[in-house]
């Protein structure tokens, strides 16, 4: 059971903004899913920590958000509080050439400022719709590119709540994967280390990287980005093509004709519109080509 006027005067003494009952849908990129019994958008490592004690030591389930771009929340919500790393939290602060960045900062927004700063080694990264610490989580890439080029170390909250730092080279970084994703740590910043480059040039190659993504990806439909991990040589959308699943719809939930690899929102999916499809998309590519396709993005649950 929360004890909702105690959690809200626990928030707001840390400075942190609570909304009891908050509708999910409004906070992840697909634009579907239930309530939440409460979420807080925290603005410090520290004041996440005290409120990770608080929900530990009151047995209160929580869950990790950011912009909710590589997510999905069931159609009758999270049973307990969602902890959001956004914009209270998004400070990116330069040394040389070296980025430390709160983890609810905007992706792009770090592009960008690295751009501004003429430090180049992000320019891949520019259009992907996360923030910087769900990017560490799954070692988010494009175009060749991944975090795990420019990472340096990290701070997050351990599963004690406290807040501890990680060197690149212990966080077991590889295909969509970090050491986060089995030691529940909670990532708090991210140092990043770039080049020195031209900002003209630099800002020429994020427009490029850009222009590819609008007319390659549905961008014009809610989704979670890429809905299916890559299996082993071999790429999804262009097993989903082979299949002849291209625009294959269940409720509002559809294989994106543009790119198959992207499952769509056409306006008034919901979560279980979404999971239908994806069955039946891994049914039958397992069916005719013996490939298991593995989603990608998380189940808020």
């Amino acid at each position: 059971m929360i004890n909702m006027k105690e959690l809200t005067e626990l928030s707001e003494s840390l400075g942190c903004r609570i909304i009891p009952e908050c509708v999910l849908s409004e906070y992840i990129t697909f634009r579907f899913g239930g309530p939440c019994r409460a979420l807080v958008s925290v603005n410090s490592a520290e004041s996440a920590a005290e409120l990770m004690k608080y929900l530990k030591k009151n047995s209160i389930k929580y869950g990790i958000l950011g912009r909710g771009s590589n997510v999905m929340v069931p159609d009758d919500g999270f049973d307990g509080v969602i902890l959001l790393f956004g914009s209270l939290y998004a400070d990116i602060e330069e040394d040389g050439c070296e980025l430390k960045c709160c983890s609810g900062a905007a992706l792009t927004a770090v592009c960008v400022r690295a751009q501004q700063l003429g430090l180049t080694g992000m320019e891949h990264l520019f259009g992907i719709p996360g923030t910087v610490g769900g990017a560490l989580y799954m070692n988010a890439g494009a175009y060749n590119s991944e975090m795990k080029d420019i990472v340096v170390s990290a701070e997050y909250i351990d599963e004690n709540c406290e807040i501890r730092t990680i060197s690149a080279e212990d966080m077991d970084l590889s295909y969509r994967h970090s050491i986060f994703c089995e030691n529940n740590g909670v990532i708090t910043s991210v140092t990043l280390r770039l080049e020195r480059g031209e900002p003209d040039d630099i800002k020429a190659a994020m427009s490029e990287c850009m222009e590819k993504r609008r007319s390659k990806q549905p961008l014009e439909y809610p989704s979670a980005g890429s809905t299916f991990k890559r299996p082993k040589d071999n790429y999804a959308s262009k097993l989903i093509d082979e299949c002849g699943l291209r625009g294959l719809s269940c409720g509002g939930a559809m294989v994106s004709e543009k790119h198959c690899g992207f499952v769509i929102n056409k306006g008034f999916a919901t979560c279980a519109d979404v999971l239908e499809l994806c069955g039946k998309i891994q049914d039958v590519v397992m069916e005719k080509t013996g490939y298991k396709l593995e989603l990608e993005p998380v189940i808020l649950k």
